[in-house]
């Protein structure tokens, strides 16, 4: 299959498989307890400037989930979240096609720029988004909770 078909195998999130990419985010160490992955679920879900996307492989069992990406548009900029590949599927090729996934979902939505944030925990994963071309922005995200 090539990396085309795969991207193209990226659909939105259903009600049938929230649990499963749920699941999914915290084998891959996505989530956190401050944050409920479930909030993140329904409000990607609530408008039309956001989404989950996901794959699904009949082979993986019950939902089939191997692998996700949240996308979002604040208006000028995409950005992605939660991009996760199942732990043994790590490594084939999908997490670059989840980022396809999210850039074109982004691309069709109008944003003109996509970015995204990596954890300080996470600094393992930058390599890999370096090599599809992301850089590092000179930016500090800087937030407060209310």
């Amino acid at each position: 299959m090539s990396q085309t078909d795969v991207t193209a195998g990226f659909a939105e999130i259903t009600d049938d498989d929230v649990e499963d990419v749920v699941a999914l985010w915290h084998a891959c160490g996505l989530t956190r307890p401050w944050n409920d992955p479930h909030v993140d679920v329904a409000d990607a879900r609530s408008g039309p400037t956001s989404t989950v996307l996901v794959l699904r492989d009949a082979d993986a069992g019950r939902g089939g989930v191997v692998a996700s990406v949240m996308a979002g548009l604040d208006g000028h900029r995409g950005w992605l979240y939660y991009v996760a590949v199942s732990p043994d599927r790590q490594g084939s090729g999908l997490g670059r096609a989840a980022v396809a996934a999210g850039e074109d979902w982004l691309r069709a939505a109008g944003a003109r720029k996509v970015q995204l944030m990596v954890r300080t925990t996470n600094s393992a994963v930058v390599d890999f988004y370096e090599r599809l071309g992301y850089t590092d922005q000179e930016t500090t995200v800087l937030g407060r909770w209310f």
